[in-house]
Parts: C-alpha cells; sequence; structure tokens
C-alpha cells in the first residue's frame, strides 16, 4: 500500500524536511542581508532557529538506515554518507556563528556565504547518497534545492509578518523581496512538476502515469496542496505587503508554511516511497 510504504521511510523524510528547513531559512538571512535592510534581530532569530534545525537534522542523520525500506525503488549508497554528516554539521555550526556575527552588527559575508555553500552542499550528498547514481543525482539536487527553497524561505517569511507586527515601521523591502523569490520558487515547482511529471516522474513511467496510477491520490495532493494553494497564497501575500496590511500577509504565511511543509512531505514520501520526483 502507498501510505505503508511512505510510513516505512518516515526517517528519509525527517531528514529531508529537517534539512530543507536548515538550507532554505539560512539562505533567506543570507540573501536579506546582503540585499535588503532587514534588522539584525530578525536576521539573527531566523539565523538560530536554521541553526537549530541544522543541528536537529544532524542528528537524524545519524539515525537513517543504512538501506531504504523493503519495496522502495531507493538504492542508498554509503559512500557519501560521511561527506553529508561533515557538511551538515558545518552549516548548523556556521549558521550558528553567523548569527552570532549577526547579532553584533557585522556583515560577515564569507561565513554568510561560505556557510550556505555547506548547507546546498549537504543537499547536494544527499542527492548523490539516493540519486542511484550520478546521472539520477542531478534532478534529485534539483528537487531537494527546490524543496529547501520553499520550506525555508517559507518559514523565514511567517517569521518575517511577526517581526512586522511588533516593528511597524520597518520598510516592506525585505517582504516584498521574499515574497518575490517564494513566489519564483514555487513556480518552479509547478513547472518541475509538470516536467517530471510528463516524462514519467524518473521512473521510465508512461507521461502523466504517475497522475493516474497506484500514487495518484499523493501525487494529487502534492499538486493542488503542496503547490497550487501555496501559489495562490504566496502571491496574495505580497499583495498584502504590497498595501502594508501585515496583519493578513502575516496571517497568510502561516497557511503559507502549513500547506508548503505538506507539499515538501508528500514529495519527499513519494520519493523515498515509489521513487516518483513531483
Amino acid at each position: 500500500m502507498p501510505a505503508q510504504q511512505i510510513a516505512r521511510n518516515l526517517a528519509f523524510v525527517n531528514w529531508t524536511v529537517l534539512a530543507s528547513l536548515a538550507v532554505g531559512s539560512f539562505g533567506t538571512v543570507v540573501l536579506l542581508r546582503l540585499r535588503t535592510d532587514a534588522t539584525k534581530g530578525y536576521l539573527g532569530f531566523t539565523g538560530f532557529c536554521a541553526a537549530a534545525f541544522g543541528g536537529l537534522a544532524w542528528l537524524s542523520d545519524g539515525a537513517l538506515p543504512a538501506i531504504a525500506a523493503a519495496g522502495s525503488p531507493i538504492a542508498v549508497d554509503p559512500a557519501w554518507d560521511l561527506l553529508r554528516r561533515a557538511l551538515l554539521a558545518l552549516l548548523a555550526v556556521g549558521a550558528f556563528a553567523y548569527t552570532i556575527a549577526l547579532f553584533r552588527g557585522a556583515r560577515a559575508p564569507a561565513l554568510g556565504i561560505g556557510t550556505l555553500a555547506a548547507g546546498i552542499g549537504t543537499l547536494a550528498a544527499g542527492a548523490l547518497t539516493w540519486g542511484g547514481g550520478v546521472i539520477g543525482a542531478v534532478p534529485l539536487a534539483i528537487f531537494l534545492l527546490a524543496l529547501a527553497g520553499a520550506t525555508g524561505g517559507a518559514f523565514a517569511g511567517m517569521i518575517l509578518g511577526h517581526w512586522y507586527l511588533v516593528t511597524p515601521k520597518l520598510s516592506t523591502g525585505p517582504a516584498l523581496a521574499l515574497t518575490r523569490g517564494l513566489l519564483w520558487i514555487v513556480a518552479l515547482q509547478v513547472a518541475l512538476f509538470a516536467v517530471w511529471v510528463g516524462f514519467g516522474a524518473g521512473q521510465n513511467l508512461a507521461p502523466f502515469a504517475p497522475l493516474t496510477g497506484p500514487w495518484a491520490l499523493f501525487v494529487w495532493l502534492r499538486l493542488l496542496v503542496g503547490l497550487i494553494f501555496p501559489l495562490v497564497v504566496t502571491w496574495a501575500a505580497g499583495q498584502t505587503v504590497r498595501t502594508r496590511s501585515m496583519e493578513s500577509a502575516t496571517g497568510l504565511l502561516y497557511i503559507d508554511v502549513g500547506a508548503i511543509a505538506a507539499g515538501t512531505i508528500l514529495a519527499a514520501g513519494l520519493y523515498f516511497g515509489a521513487g516518483l520526483l513531483v
């Protein structure tokens, strides 16, 4: 049964969610620090959350099974385990150090960019571990990067919305940049969904077969709940930011976090349970 197959691979799903939150939220912090006038309080708090997520992901990485669950089409290559865990540790420690630097008023661009590179490297190493070879790792790496951008970006957006409620004179620049970037990332995910499903979702299936096969319910939920709905909500959040309706924007970003997180869980479950890239 599809639901049971997803449940057997929850350790990998948990890693994907935590790593996505860590990499995506930290990437948001670095970009907002370099490109906007976001406050050091917001950036520091979100950076600390990214470090915490990175630490939790590192702990969960140590508990990953050496092989995928029975019935899963995913092959685990343990040769990349050490590199993946080392990069994940660098992400967590680097994010914490960057947070301290932010609270002290420093820009520390080299530290921020270097730590973000470690986060991206973590996802690339994960793709090499579970992608079934270098060729399969490329689309999986794109898949994981998109999940990180959407999941971590939505989380950082929700925190930013709260910051506006207690700092009403803060310029709308950071919120506009964040919602615009998040909208593009979710739109990219929709495009990737169409491409992957159109080409059999990475399993050499007939075009669009995942929409009608045994995993169809979860695939449709991924599309409607995890992609189309967040696309609309993110667009609406951006419009409310333009009118400085920050309470409405915060509420919409709350909804966005829930929908995108649900979509990330579904996407990870479909990959590790059925090998489907969606």
